[in-house]
Order: structure tokens, then sequence, then C-alpha cells
């Protein structure tokens, strides 16, 4: 998420731990990214319009003096201890606190004084954060709406931005509901999965992958738009040839039912003669999922359209799984943990925490034991990241508009932005109109386990500005 990091695990848990597991390590993808410099001229969305103020009025939220900001947190001191998460995320209003300090201290957005209203929700279904998006508009009449706020189904990312016409800036976005949503509203810095999945097919047609070989795509049922309507189309205009397409009927509580599903798809895929399994969902990709595929198909090449194995493939490794499922695992990601820790974009994010903490920011390969345990860590580095990142991005867009911040002169000001500075990433990120995903780095990455302290990718193309 988000750049994007995140994991999960497996085991039966109540509704509400599992929920939770499946966000938990999506999280740290979201934020846990990569980046370098600042943005370089590219090919970049249309911005030949103006900027200019389009009505001189004031936003929901906003005075002369102040910006009222909905922040949405994963509720971790009610998951922390369930055995099967692998990341828990400490002192996650404590540091966007340092974040919105550090900006207020520096004048603010354009002389006005960012206010947090933070709302924590475990996330099962769409229940809390629908009823985060009706407190943050109806309660705290806030002017947008930031942090990580995780609804596959797309109902509350639509009520906050559709319904109560306040802007959205997050991760965990996919195209369907930026569409569905009012211009300019639906925000995130990441690239949804649906230009993730068209990077990937066209880096792996060039490199001759699908040759001869039969692709499965396995999803699930609150995500299938993705499924349906970009990977499979994708592949099939690529030429490639598919198998059956498995849906598994993911409830984040009892998984009996998808993983019946999956051995039914599992020999079906056989019978077909499938050599590629196409993960897509964080759900699905999970390690429950993963490890069954592997242990059926032990030589099928596995694809992701979602950097959130990372996290997954490294808590296998830490736990001792072997062989570990996601071993040469293919996506799309930005630049490597290791190029982004020498980045600007990570020192620009770690000084801002270490001037408002006075404490060393951990880095993006840092592994922290929680309570002792090396199966699960906090993830310290990817609430820094998204903090820096979301609030860096709205403060330039909003200190962009001036003066008169309200949502038509947001939405003229985004679809004429270009290149923006994106923290969170590598150097090429942009928005413009039809454009409300940012990020613009991409290559084609494998995972390997061999690399210390506990596996991570491999660039196999090397990082390429792609806007899309």
């Amino acid at each position: 998420m988000a750049t994007r990091s995140g994991e999960r695990r497996n085991i039966r848990m109540t509704a509400a731990a599992a929920g939770a597991l499946a966000v938990a390590l999506v999280l740290s993808a979201c934020g846990s990214g990569t980046s370098t410099a600042k943005p370089q001229a590219s090919t970049t969305p249309s911005t030949s319009g103006t900027t200019a103020p389009v009505v001189k009025t004031l936003g929901n939220g906003v005075t002369a003096k102040e910006i009222k900001i909905g922040v949405g947190l994963i509720d971790y001191d009610t998951i922390k201890d369930v055995p099967d998460l692998a990341e828990v995320r400490l002192q996650q209003q404590e540091i966007y606190d340092y974040f919105f300090d550090y900006i207020n201290d520096n004048g603010g957005v354009a002389g006005r004084k960012l206010v947090p209203v933070y709302k924590k929700y475990i996330p099962v279904g769409s229940t809390a954060t629908l009823t985060a998006c009706t407190a943050f508009a109806d309660d705290d009449n806030v002017f947008a709406v930031t942090g990580t706020f995780y609804d596959p189904s797309g109902e509350s990312q639509l009520c906050v931005t559709k319904q109560k016409k306040r802007i959205l800036l997050s991760f965990d976005i996919d195209k369907s509901m930026i569409d569905q949503a009012p211009p300019g509203y639906l925000i995130t810095p990441a690239a949804t999965p649906q230009r993730a999945v068209k990077v990937l097919i066209k880096l792996l047609k060039d490199r001759n992958t699908f040759d001869g070989k039969k692709v499965a795509v396995l999803g699930q049922v609150k995500s299938s738009a993705i499924v349906n309507d970009s990977i499979v189309p994708d592949l099939k205009a690529a030429g490639v040839d598919l198998g059956s397409t498995g849906l598994l009927n993911i409830q984040d509580q009892d998984t009996s039912q998808p993983e019946q599903q999956l051995d039914a798809f599992i020999e079906k895929w056989k019978q077909e003669g499938v050599d590629i399994v196409f993960f897509s969902s964080y759900e699905a990709t999970s390690l429950r999922f993963a490890q069954k595929v592997r242990k059926a198909m032990p030589d099928a090449q596995f694809l992701a359209d979602a950097t959130v194995i990372l996290g997954y493939a490294q808590g296998a490794e830490r736990a001792g799984v072997d062989p570990n499922p996601y071993e040469g695992m293919l996506t799309v990601s930005g630049p490597l943990r290791s190029d982004y820790e020498k980045s600007d974009n990570w020192k620009y994010c770690a000084d801002i925490y270490k001037k408002q903490s006075g404490k060393e920011a951990p880095g993006p390969n840092a592994v922290i034991p929680y309570k002792g345990n090396p199966n699960k860590t906090i993830g310290t580095y990817g609430v820094i990241n998204d903090a820096c990142q979301l609030l860096t991005m709205f403060d330039d867009i909003a200190t962009k508009v001036g003066e008169w911040l309200n949502y038509e002169n947001w939405v003229n000001t985004v679809n004429n932005f270009g290149p923006i500075d994106n923290k969170g990433t590598g150097p090429y990120s942009s928005l413009g109109t039809g454009k409300y995903d940012a990020d613009d780095n991409f290559q084609l990455v494998e995972f390997d386990s061999s690399i210390p302290p506990q596996g991570n990718f491999k660039s196999l193309t090397g990082l390429e500005n792609v806007p899309g």
C-alpha cells in the first residue's frame, strides 16, 4: 500500500481478527515504498489549463486559519496480539502528529494550520469505515480524509467522495473506485492495480514469459472487477492462453469455504495444464492460499498484481516456511527498498521524524521484533512513510490551490498539476485530468529468499517512468 507493502497470515480466528489481519499487512505495503529525488520532466497528463481560483469561497472544514483533516487508522491496539498478525503498527497517531506539527511549524498550508481528527477502525467489512465516513463529514466537518481507509468493496471510499463530497487521499484504491467518484476527489499516491497489471503483462510479454504457457487467474469475489475487467481482458489482448479463472468467496472469517473452492480450482488447473497462476487481491495472495497452490503445483510460476506479496513472503521466511511459496513470484514495484533507503525522499521523511521525535527512523529493511517474536515485527517505518507521503502530497496540492481552498479549486488544481513530488516512492509521479493515481515508477521484480535478512525483491528490468 500504497508505494505499498503489506502482508498477512493464516489460522482460523474471529472475524475481527481475520479482517484486521487482512489489512494490517496490507498497510505496510501501502506506505512502505521507495523513492529517490524530485520528479523529473517526463510524459505526463495534460496540464495546459490554469490553476487560478475557479470559485472564491472556502470549503467544508476550512477557515481563514485552519483546515480540518480526517485521518483513518487501523486499530492495532485491538488486534496486535493476534498470533498470525505479522506486522504491528504502534504509535500511529503520535507519528502522524509529528508530520502535522512539522507542516504547521513551517507555515502550515498557505498559512493555515492543519487540524487532524483521528478515527480508528477494525477492517472487517464496510461497517466501521462507513461509520467513520459519516462521522468525519457530519460530526467533524472535515475538508478531506487521509490515512489508511481500507474497504475492498469501495463503499467507504465512495461514501467519502461521492456521498459526502469530501476529498479522500489514501491507499488501496482501484480504478473502479476512482471512476465512480467525482473527478479529482479520490486520489492515491500509489498506482491502481489496473495500471500495475498492464505494466506487468507488457513487461512479461516482452520477456516471452507467456510463450507456450497457460495462465490461470486467482482472485476474490469482493474485488472481482480487477480480475474480470482488467487482468483477464489484458491477458487476452496480449494473446495469452488462458485457463479457468478462480474467484474465492473470502469473508474475513471462516476460510473453510474458500479453501474448498481453491481445491476445486487447483484440480481444474492441473487438468487444463496451467503453468502460471496470476494472483490478485491482498486476501487471495495470503500465505494460506499461496501455500496450498504451491504444494499442489510446485513448478508453477506465480505472478501478482500487488507488492503485498513482499510482506507475505518475508513473513513466511521469518516463520521458517520451507519451501517459501512466494519464491520466484513476479510483480511490478517502484524502487527497491535498498535504493529507496538511499534516496532524497526517504531522507526527507526520516529527517522530519528525527527532528520531531528525537529518534532515528528505522529504514525500509529494518526488522524490529514485536515482544521478542521474530515472526511479528513493529511497523514503525511503514507509519512514517505513510504519514510523510500522504501529508506532504496533501500539502503540495492544497498549497498550490492557495487562498481559496474549496472543492472546485482543488479539482482544477489536480487536473492541471502535472509532475508531483511523491515522497513515498521514486522520482516519477504525476496527476492530471483523468489520472488520479500518482505513482509512475515501475520495474519488474522477483522475490528472492536468499537476500538477507528476510528475503526481498530483486530487479529484473530497472526502474522506468510509465505515466499511463
